[in-house]
């Protein structure tokens, strides 16, 4: 079952062209945000979660990062629900709980049609590859708003941050591989006693 979604976002701030598979996926994905650090949070999302991952952005870097981190979170969230379409069959929730050195995160999912993002995350410094750390958490809000999911993301230690980041990334990815994965005992039903996930 290929469960695929490509979004283009054109604004006066940024450009994107991003394509996303939920199928299991092995092979380099091709990703180009225009921020160096973000390439390589993606690049450890879609490998860690399996996901076939393309992505092409210019955004207006001159003023600062914020407008691209938000409509990259926008644009993968976009593509998340395109492709998970009435969610038939998945098993909706996910968690993972991931250490990367001293750093240690947890991410737990619901697929459930509801946006909330709860993110309890102290970084030791203010940057990550020249990135304000704040930008993170509005990537990730920008992403659970389009997507329409819950996430809780916790970052339980955190000794370095660049690791801290990394291994909530991480987490994050191997949660959304559980919740996206088909449930065989579902027989192709929609996991919810509402009968709908939206």
């Amino acid at each position: 079952m290929q469960r695929n979604a490509t979004i283009e976002r054109n604004t006066k701030e940024t450009q994107i062209s991003l394509s996303l598979g939920l199928q299991l996926y092995s092979a380099e994905n091709k990703i180009s945000s225009g921020l160096p650090f973000m390439d390589h949070m993606l690049e450890a999302f879609a490998r860690h979660g399996k996901f076939k991952l393309e992505l092409s952005c210019q955004g207006d870097l001159q003023v600062d990062a914020h407008h691209t981190m938000e409509d990259l979170g926008l644009a993968l969230g976009q593509a998340c629900r395109q492709a998970l379409g009435d969610k038939r069959g998945i098993t909706r929730f996910g968690e993972c709980t991931l250490p990367m050195d001293g750093s240690l995160a947890r991410a737990v999912i619901d697929l459930s049609g509801r946006p909330c993002l709860v993110w309890k995350a102290e970084l030791p410094e203010w940057q990550a590859g020249g990135i304000s750390v704040s930008l993170f958490r509005e990537f990730f809000q920008a992403l659970v708003n389009s997507a329409a999911m819950t996430l809780h993301i916790d970052l339980l230690r955190c000794d370095e941050t660049h690791h801290g980041l990394e291994a909530v990334f991480k987490a994050f990815a191997r949660a959304l591989r559980m919740a996206v994965n088909l449930d065989p005992s579902l027989e192709g039903q929609i996991p919810s006693t509402k009968g709908l996930l939206e």
